[in-house]
């Protein structure tokens, strides 16, 4: 296992786990740093059962833009696709 990210990567174990599976490095960091820190809070519903608001409040965690114009389903793609 690589552990040339640096230091600002808590868990080396779950970051490559995570881009193996294809995620992106920054979402990659996130989740491996928040699970070894103990905040990983994870909403395991399916996006489609959430509600607008849920989604619009996940999105702008992520920092996702011009989340406030789009549809569900528009909030529901660029979640996914982070």
């Amino acid at each position: 296992m690589a552990s040339e990210h640096g230091p600002q990567i808590k868990n080396d174990e779950m970051y490559e786990m995570l881009r193996d599976a294809g995620a992106s490095k920054e979402k990659a960091a996130r989740i491996a740093n928040a699970q070894d820190n103990g905040t990983l809070n994870h909403d395991s519903r399916h996006l489609e059962d959430r509600t607008v608001k849920e989604l619009y409040d996940e999105a702008q965690e992520i920092g996702i833009e011009g989340r406030s114009d789009m549809t569900k389903q528009e909030l529901i793609d660029a979640i996914r696709d982070r």
